[in-house]
Protein backbone atom coordinates (compact mmCIF):
# COMPACT_ATOMS: atom_id res chain seq x y z
CA UNK A 1 0.00 0.00 0.00
CA UNK A 2 1.36 3.57 -0.55
CA UNK A 3 2.04 6.08 1.66
CA UNK A 4 -0.22 8.72 1.89
CA UNK A 5 1.06 12.19 1.00
CA UNK A 6 0.67 14.16 4.52
CA UNK A 7 1.74 18.19 3.71
CA UNK A 8 1.97 20.51 0.90
CA UNK A 9 3.03 19.11 -2.43
CA UNK A 10 3.54 21.79 -4.92
CA UNK A 11 2.93 21.57 -8.64
CA UNK A 12 5.64 23.04 -10.15
CA UNK A 13 6.40 25.58 -12.53
CA UNK A 14 8.15 24.36 -15.47
CA UNK A 15 11.59 26.64 -16.13
CA UNK A 16 12.46 27.97 -19.43
CA UNK A 17 15.01 30.56 -20.43
CA UNK A 18 15.38 33.91 -22.39
CA UNK A 19 14.26 32.00 -25.57
CA UNK A 20 11.60 30.26 -24.08
CA UNK A 21 13.54 26.31 -24.14
CA UNK A 22 13.60 24.36 -21.42
CA UNK A 23 15.83 25.46 -18.62
CA UNK A 24 16.68 21.94 -16.90
CA UNK A 25 19.54 24.24 -15.01
CA UNK A 26 16.83 26.21 -12.83
CA UNK A 27 15.18 22.79 -10.86
CA UNK A 28 18.00 23.18 -8.32
CA UNK A 29 17.56 26.27 -6.73
CA UNK A 30 13.56 25.71 -7.44
CA UNK A 31 13.71 22.53 -4.97
CA UNK A 32 16.00 23.67 -2.89
CA UNK A 33 13.11 26.87 -2.07
CA UNK A 34 10.62 24.25 -1.71
CA UNK A 35 12.74 22.47 1.03
CA UNK A 36 13.36 25.16 2.51
CA UNK A 37 9.81 26.08 3.14
CA UNK A 38 9.16 22.33 4.03
CA UNK A 39 6.89 21.12 1.43
CA UNK A 40 6.12 17.34 1.46
CA UNK A 41 7.17 16.87 -2.45
CA UNK A 42 6.16 17.97 -6.02
CA UNK A 43 4.12 17.81 -8.55
CA UNK A 44 6.43 17.61 -11.91
CA UNK A 45 4.47 17.93 -15.42
CA UNK A 46 1.30 18.94 -14.81
CA UNK A 47 -1.52 22.10 -15.02
CA UNK A 48 0.79 24.62 -13.57
CA UNK A 49 3.77 23.12 -15.29
CA UNK A 50 2.63 23.76 -18.83
CA UNK A 51 2.07 20.49 -19.43
CA UNK A 52 0.30 20.38 -22.71
CA UNK A 53 2.72 23.26 -23.76
CA UNK A 54 5.70 20.52 -23.49
CA UNK A 55 6.66 18.48 -26.05
CA UNK A 56 7.36 14.50 -25.23
CA UNK A 57 11.23 14.80 -25.00
CA UNK A 58 11.01 17.58 -22.66
CA UNK A 59 8.45 15.98 -20.48
CA UNK A 60 11.01 13.11 -20.22
CA UNK A 61 13.89 15.15 -19.70
CA UNK A 62 11.76 17.48 -16.96
CA UNK A 63 10.70 14.28 -15.00
CA UNK A 64 14.69 13.56 -15.91
CA UNK A 65 15.95 16.35 -14.01
CA UNK A 66 13.74 16.66 -10.59
CA UNK A 67 14.44 12.86 -10.34
CA UNK A 68 17.96 13.76 -10.21
CA UNK A 69 17.46 16.57 -7.84
CA UNK A 70 15.47 15.10 -5.02
CA UNK A 71 16.92 12.12 -4.58
CA UNK A 72 17.96 11.10 -0.98
CA UNK A 73 16.15 13.71 -0.45
CA UNK A 74 12.76 13.64 1.73
CA UNK A 75 11.12 15.78 -1.38
CA UNK A 76 8.58 12.73 -2.89
CA UNK A 77 8.38 12.96 -6.87
CA UNK A 78 5.15 12.41 -8.39
CA UNK A 79 4.84 12.87 -12.20
CA UNK A 80 2.23 13.64 -13.59
CA UNK A 81 2.10 11.36 -17.40
CA UNK A 82 -1.12 12.32 -18.25
CA UNK A 83 -1.52 13.28 -22.14
CA UNK A 84 -4.08 12.85 -25.18
CA UNK A 85 -2.09 10.11 -26.73
CA UNK A 86 -2.14 6.94 -24.44
CA UNK A 87 1.03 5.77 -26.13
CA UNK A 88 2.73 9.22 -24.73
CA UNK A 89 1.28 8.94 -21.52
CA UNK A 90 2.28 5.33 -21.13
CA UNK A 91 5.80 5.88 -22.34
CA UNK A 92 5.80 8.59 -19.44
CA UNK A 93 4.57 6.42 -16.55
CA UNK A 94 7.45 3.52 -17.78
CA UNK A 95 10.10 6.53 -17.50
CA UNK A 96 8.76 7.69 -14.27
CA UNK A 97 8.74 4.16 -13.22
CA UNK A 98 12.17 3.34 -13.49
CA UNK A 99 13.42 6.37 -11.80
CA UNK A 100 11.48 5.23 -9.14
CA UNK A 101 9.03 8.34 -8.63
CA UNK A 102 6.95 8.14 -5.75
CA UNK A 103 3.66 8.15 -7.39
CA UNK A 104 2.19 8.69 -11.09
CA UNK A 105 -0.85 10.91 -11.75
CA UNK A 106 -2.81 11.80 -14.94
CA UNK A 107 -5.68 13.26 -16.46
CA UNK A 108 -8.37 12.28 -18.48
CA UNK A 109 -7.63 12.17 -22.04
CA UNK A 110 -9.61 15.47 -23.23
CA UNK A 111 -9.73 16.05 -27.10
CA UNK A 112 -11.36 13.14 -27.53
CA UNK A 113 -13.31 12.34 -24.56
CA UNK A 114 -14.38 9.07 -22.75
CA UNK A 115 -17.67 8.60 -23.79
CA UNK A 116 -18.40 6.58 -20.19
CA UNK A 117 -16.90 6.06 -17.02
CA UNK A 118 -15.93 2.10 -17.97
CA UNK A 119 -14.04 3.46 -20.94
CA UNK A 120 -12.29 6.02 -18.46
CA UNK A 121 -11.05 3.34 -16.58
CA UNK A 122 -9.71 1.02 -19.16
CA UNK A 123 -7.69 4.05 -20.37
CA UNK A 124 -6.16 4.34 -16.85
CA UNK A 125 -5.80 0.82 -16.87
CA UNK A 126 -3.39 0.91 -19.56
CA UNK A 127 -1.54 3.51 -18.81
CA UNK A 128 -1.07 2.39 -15.05
CA UNK A 129 0.02 -1.04 -15.90
CA UNK A 130 2.80 0.54 -17.55
CA UNK A 131 3.79 2.11 -14.79
CA UNK A 132 3.45 -1.21 -12.10
CA UNK A 133 5.76 -0.35 -9.29
CA UNK A 134 4.50 2.68 -9.31
CA UNK A 135 0.85 4.69 -7.22
CA UNK A 136 -1.23 5.50 -9.18
CA UNK A 137 -3.84 9.00 -8.90
CA UNK A 138 -6.23 10.13 -11.24
CA UNK A 139 -5.93 13.60 -11.76
CA UNK A 140 -9.49 15.16 -11.27
CA UNK A 141 -10.10 18.37 -12.89
CA UNK A 142 -13.35 18.89 -14.66
CA UNK A 143 -13.16 22.55 -15.31
CA UNK A 144 -10.18 21.69 -17.28
CA UNK A 145 -10.69 18.16 -19.39
CA UNK A 146 -14.57 18.72 -19.58
CA UNK A 147 -14.47 14.70 -18.17
CA UNK A 148 -16.65 15.02 -14.78
CA UNK A 149 -17.58 11.17 -14.21
CA UNK A 150 -18.39 10.62 -10.51
CA UNK A 151 -15.22 10.18 -8.40
CA UNK A 152 -17.14 8.26 -5.95
CA UNK A 153 -18.18 5.67 -9.01
CA UNK A 154 -14.28 5.71 -10.02
CA UNK A 155 -13.29 4.81 -6.76
CA UNK A 156 -15.87 1.93 -6.44
CA UNK A 157 -15.11 0.15 -9.93
CA UNK A 158 -11.32 1.37 -10.81
CA UNK A 159 -9.20 -0.88 -8.28
CA UNK A 160 -10.35 -4.08 -9.72
CA UNK A 161 -8.70 -3.26 -12.98
CA UNK A 162 -6.06 -0.75 -11.70
CA UNK A 163 -4.22 -2.36 -8.76
CA UNK A 164 -1.72 0.43 -8.42
CA UNK A 165 -4.22 3.08 -7.84
CA UNK A 166 -3.77 4.75 -4.42
CA UNK A 167 -6.31 7.92 -4.85
CA UNK A 168 -7.22 10.77 -6.83
CA UNK A 169 -5.90 13.79 -7.18
CA UNK A 170 -9.10 16.11 -6.40
CA UNK A 171 -9.03 19.53 -8.10
CA UNK A 172 -12.81 19.89 -7.34
CA UNK A 173 -14.67 22.15 -5.66
CA UNK A 174 -17.35 19.70 -4.37
CA UNK A 175 -16.54 19.05 -0.99
CA UNK A 176 -19.42 16.53 -0.50
CA UNK A 177 -18.01 14.44 -2.82
CA UNK A 178 -14.52 15.11 -1.24
CA UNK A 179 -16.12 13.90 2.27
CA UNK A 180 -17.52 10.73 0.52
CA UNK A 181 -14.01 10.02 -1.71
CA UNK A 182 -12.00 9.99 2.03
CA UNK A 183 -14.11 7.52 3.73
CA UNK A 184 -14.79 5.05 0.57
CA UNK A 185 -13.07 1.49 1.29
CA UNK A 186 -12.69 2.70 4.75
CA UNK A 187 -10.48 5.43 4.07
CA UNK A 188 -8.39 3.49 1.90
CA UNK A 189 -7.91 6.01 -1.01
CA UNK A 190 -5.38 8.92 -0.13
CA UNK A 191 -7.20 12.08 -1.52
CA UNK A 192 -4.83 15.13 -2.66
CA UNK A 193 -7.21 18.00 -2.12
CA UNK A 194 -6.09 20.38 -5.19
CA UNK A 195 -7.43 24.21 -4.66
CA UNK A 196 -5.60 26.33 -2.38
CA UNK A 197 -7.67 28.61 -2.34
CA UNK A 198 -9.82 25.89 -0.20
CA UNK A 199 -7.43 24.26 1.51
CA UNK A 200 -8.37 25.49 5.20
CA UNK A 201 -12.36 24.03 4.21
CA UNK A 202 -10.21 20.20 3.00
CA UNK A 203 -8.23 19.75 5.87
CA UNK A 204 -11.59 20.34 8.47
CA UNK A 205 -13.51 17.98 6.61
CA UNK A 206 -10.23 15.60 6.57
CA UNK A 207 -7.32 16.44 4.00
CA UNK A 208 -3.79 15.29 4.93
CA UNK A 209 -2.36 16.02 1.68
CA UNK A 210 -2.68 18.78 -0.88
CA UNK A 211 -1.36 19.77 -4.39
CA UNK A 212 -1.50 23.42 -5.69
CA UNK A 213 0.09 26.18 -7.35
CA UNK A 214 0.18 28.14 -4.52
CA UNK A 215 2.91 26.34 -2.63
CA UNK A 216 5.63 27.07 -5.30
CA UNK A 217 5.71 30.75 -3.76
CA UNK A 218 3.41 30.75 -0.65
CA UNK A 219 3.96 27.06 1.05
CA UNK A 220 4.98 29.08 4.59
CA UNK A 221 1.97 30.64 4.52
CA UNK A 222 0.01 27.71 3.96
CA UNK A 223 2.11 25.52 6.71
CA UNK A 224 1.28 28.29 9.27
CA UNK A 225 -2.36 27.29 8.10
CA UNK A 226 -1.95 23.98 8.20
CA UNK A 227 -0.33 24.41 11.88
CA UNK A 228 -3.17 26.53 13.24
CA UNK A 229 -5.46 24.48 11.77
CA UNK A 230 -3.69 21.26 13.83
CA UNK A 231 -3.76 23.56 17.00
CA UNK A 232 -7.48 24.20 17.20
CA UNK A 233 -6.62 27.98 16.58
CA UNK A 234 -9.15 28.60 13.57
CA UNK A 235 -8.85 32.43 14.04
CA UNK A 236 -5.37 32.24 12.59
CA UNK A 237 -5.94 29.51 10.20
CA UNK A 238 -8.69 31.42 8.67
CA UNK A 239 -6.77 34.58 8.41
CA UNK A 240 -4.25 32.58 6.24
CA UNK A 241 -6.23 31.35 3.97
CA UNK A 242 -7.99 34.44 3.03
CA UNK A 243 -4.27 35.56 2.73
CA UNK A 244 -4.24 33.16 0.18
CA UNK A 245 -7.63 33.82 -1.25
CA UNK A 246 -6.46 36.95 -2.06
CA UNK A 247 -3.12 36.26 -3.54
CA UNK A 248 -5.00 33.76 -6.03
CA UNK A 249 -6.92 36.99 -6.71
CA UNK A 250 -4.54 39.12 -7.31
CA UNK A 251 -2.25 36.78 -9.53
CA UNK A 252 -5.56 36.07 -11.77
CA UNK A 253 -5.36 39.62 -12.49
CA UNK A 254 -2.28 39.44 -14.76
CA UNK A 255 -2.53 36.02 -15.98
CA UNK A 256 -1.87 33.30 -13.53
CA UNK A 257 0.89 31.30 -14.23
CA UNK A 258 2.76 34.37 -15.64
CA UNK A 259 2.24 36.31 -12.60
CA UNK A 260 2.88 32.94 -10.21
CA UNK A 261 6.60 32.97 -12.66
CA UNK A 262 7.13 36.52 -11.57
CA UNK A 263 6.74 36.35 -8.28
CA UNK A 264 9.22 32.79 -8.30
CA UNK A 265 11.36 35.94 -9.16
CA UNK A 266 10.67 38.38 -6.07
CA UNK A 267 11.59 34.74 -4.20
CA UNK A 268 15.03 34.42 -5.93
CA UNK A 269 14.23 31.99 -8.76
CA UNK A 270 14.11 32.95 -12.53
CA UNK A 271 12.03 30.10 -14.28
CA UNK A 272 11.53 32.38 -17.21
CA UNK A 273 8.51 32.81 -18.87
CA UNK A 274 5.70 31.24 -20.35
CA UNK A 275 4.43 29.44 -23.50
CA UNK A 276 1.90 30.34 -25.88
CA UNK A 277 -1.71 30.08 -25.50
CA UNK A 278 -0.30 32.02 -21.96
CA UNK A 279 0.77 35.58 -22.20
CA UNK A 280 4.24 36.85 -20.75
CA UNK A 281 3.56 40.05 -18.66
CA UNK A 282 4.66 43.10 -19.58
CA UNK A 283 6.92 45.60 -18.09
CA UNK A 284 4.34 47.65 -16.70
CA UNK A 285 2.72 44.66 -15.26
CA UNK A 286 6.03 43.60 -13.59
CA UNK A 287 6.00 46.81 -11.99
CA UNK A 288 2.52 46.81 -10.78
CA UNK A 289 2.34 43.35 -9.85
CA UNK A 290 5.63 43.33 -7.73
CA UNK A 291 4.04 46.45 -5.98
CA UNK A 292 0.81 45.33 -5.00
CA UNK A 293 2.53 41.92 -4.19
CA UNK A 294 4.88 43.11 -1.37
CA UNK A 295 1.66 45.25 0.06
CA UNK A 296 0.42 42.14 0.24
CA UNK A 297 2.93 39.91 1.60
CA UNK A 298 3.31 42.18 4.11
CA UNK A 299 -0.28 42.35 5.77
Amino acid sequence: MASPFVGLVPAVLTPFDASGALNLAAVEAHANLLAADGVAGVFVGGTTGEFSSLTQDERLALTTRWAAVVKGSPTRLVVHVGANCLADAKQLAAHANALGAAAISAVAPSYFKPKSLDVLIQWCAELAAAAPDTPFYFYDIPVLTGVAFPMTDFLEQAPARIPTLAGIKFTNPDLMTFQRLLRIGGGRFDILYGMDEQLLAAVVLGARGAVGSGYNFAARLYNRLLAAAGANDFATARAEQYRGVELVALLACYGYLAAAKEVMRVRGVDLGSVRLPHVPLTAEQVTSLRREWDALAQE
